[in-house]
């Protein structure tokens, strides 16, 4: 399922060219079914894109600056800068109805030095009429191509959509990975350890070790075979640049993590003993959660507070305040300076992986969900008694459920909650994210109808 890679597709342009509206367009997920997945907050400046059965990473560089009012060239420019370094594909957004503009022209400049593909897109072009007319003046760019589209009523939104997934990198390394490999990305802040983490546990297991080039242009991802199982370990580091774009490479230093979430099993976060849990960890590990992925938590730099007895309570009370919300997530306390620590991290990894692709009969499903229902009965709504009919998994990796019912709006957070550890008890579910989906019967009827 995860033979692919997740590239990074960044929209580059002026303030109010229309970049918010093409992104909410591309990202409109047409789910069926409602997740509320608690404790994850939504940052809808990166999203995962899925179109004819292609993935893709898409941010909008707008909401990267903390001020997208600001028209400034300058901070047009620095944007455009960290998109052209870290992306893979550019989307260049002018504005039809405006025309060209100085702003315009710096960053082409900027782009005409790049070797990676970009998108010419001029946008807030309603139809083949508008065409002949607004496009002229963008004609004196002398690019291959202009894609002109309207984000607001979705003309040539198609086609371009088509163009940009034949553009995205082909998965060749995959091919030189066996079946059935355990996928984990390391992720974690620049300077926590990832890379010698990575060393450590080739040195350590004495495995057969292969490097494959990874998806981005710095990244190595590891295969390894220990006790008859395969590993691809992905390595998120990337190369952290110094300078100004400082601040605005860290922000998209979280999108290297979540291309890497794209085609993992299993996420690894690295914390930092001596510095405790950030903010920017919390909303790593938020990520894993929103995109499903199994989850384990390394404590790294053990060594620095192993006679510090009160800082070690203090660091675990600080994760488990931080992160609430992955309370079933293994947390290890390692050093990737003394080994200490890692003999713990493979069972871990078998352990979350056998859970994360767990399947069960449906007769043992339903057997649980009466149980659950006989035990504490479902809430009033509406003056009608909620029922829950029957359920059944529909997918792994994570294990995902659906219960039918006669109202789904009536299942009130705190039974959803119960239901939730009731399937985690009782399928012995107690180191993976677990999601339990509502749907009405009479809809799933109206549907086939």
């Amino acid at each position: 399922m995860h033979n692919r890679t997740t590239a990074i597709v960044a929209l580059v342009g002026r303030p109010n060219v229309g970049k918010s509206t093409l992104f909410n367009r591309i990202t409109r997920s047409r789910k069926a079914i409602v997740d509320p997945t608690p404790g994850v907050t939504r940052d809808r400046q990166y999203e995962r894109v899925s179109w004819k059965d292609h993935f893709f990473m898409l941010v909008d560089t707008g909401g990267i600056d903390d001020n997208p009012e600001d028209a400034m060239v300058e901070d047009i420019r620095t944007q455009a800068m960290t998109a052209i370094e870290e992306a893979d594909i550019i989307l260049f957004i002018m504005d039809g109805k405006e025309g060209l503009m100085p702003a315009d022209h710096e960053v082409i400049n900027l782009l005409r030095r790049v070797e990676k593909r970009i998108f010419y897109v001029v946008n807030k072009i309603d139809g083949p009429e508008q065409e002949d007319e607004l496009l002229i003046p963008f004609y004196e760019l002398g690019v291959d191509q202009l894609w002109s589209v309207s984000a607001e009523h979705s003309y040539g939104f198609g086609t371009l959509m088509d163009g940009l997934c034949e553009a995205l990198p082909d998965d060749s390394a995959s091919q030189e990975i066996p079946e059935n490999t355990i996928r984990l990305a390391f992720l974690g802040r620049p300077n926590v350890g990832k890379s010698s983490m990575i060393n450590r546990i080739v040195g350590e297991q004495r495995m057969v070790v292969s490097d494959i080039p990874g998806t981005t242009r710095d990244s190595v991802d590891t295969l390894l075979s220990h006790k008859d199982k395969n590993y691809l370990l992905i390595d998120t580091a990337g190369i952290r640049r110094k300078g100004k774009t400082r601040e605005k490479l860290e922000k998209f230093s979280i999108l290297k993590a979540l291309a890497a979430l794209g085609r993992c099993d299993i996420a690894v976060v690295l914390l930092d003993a001596e510095e405790g849990i950030t903010e920017q960890d919390a909303k790593v590990i938020g990520y894993t959660q929103e995109q499903g992925r199994g989850l384990i938590l390394l404590v790294n730099k053990w060594d620095l507070v192993a006679d510090d007895k009160k800082r070690q309570v203090q660091i675990m009370e600080e994760i488990a305040l931080a992160v609430p919300f992955v309370g079933f997530a293994p947390l290890i306390r390692v050093s990737a300076l003394t080994g200490y620590g890692f003999k713990r991290l493979f069972p871990a990894v078998g352990s979350v992986y056998r859970q994360f692709t767990a399947t069960f009969p449906t007769s043992a499903l339903n057997r649980l969900l009466a149980d659950a229902t006989e035990h504490h009965s479902p809430p009033i709504y509406k003056n009608k008694r909620l029922k829950l009919y029957y359920t059944s998994q529909i997918s792994t990796a994570p294990p995902t459920f659906v219960i039918m019912t006669n109202s789904y709006k009536g299942v009130h957070f705190s039974y959803q909650r119960y239901l939730v550890n009731r399937y985690r008890d009782g399928l012995d579910l107690d180191r993976v994210p677990l999601r339990l989906l509502f749907k009405d019967k009479k809809q799933q009827r109206s549907r086939r109808a």
